[in-house]
């Protein structure tokens, strides 16, 4: 298994977890937004176009000044699921290949509380 996908494994499994332990609810859905970047629109584009035909709603792209004057262009790609690591860990899977053919940045995911 590629190293980054299981650091990427470990993460979605910790994040559940946390947001198990803090009581958001298992079973509800959960809006869930993972996040690209890159400092190249064409890519990016052609990333959320990729996206989209998965099955995530994708989100306009952000311009985001960084600390040292240069711009990063990014994008969420929202699916609404259950904290399901299995589901989430394909997600996972499926987008980290099109962040891979495009390559852009994949960022990981976060979600709010649901109870």
């Amino acid at each position: 298994m590629n190293p980054e996908h299981s650091q990427w494994y470990e993460f979605n499994e910790e994040t559940i977890q946390a947001l198990l332990d803090d009581g958001s609810s298992a079973s509800e859905p959960h809006s869930i937004e993972y996040h690209f970047a890159s400092d190249n629109f064409d890519r990016l584009e052609k990333a959320a176009v990729d996206a989209f035909k998965a099955g995530f709603e994708v989100g306009d792209a952000e311009e985001l000044m960084l600390d040292d004057g240069g711009t990063l262009l990014c994008f969420d790609a929202v699916v609404e699921r259950p904290l399901n690591l299995e589901q989430i860990n394909q997600d996972t899977e499926t987008l980290l290949a099109i962040a891979d053919k495009h390559k852009v940045h994949y960022d990981g995911w976060g979600t709010y509380f649901v109870e």
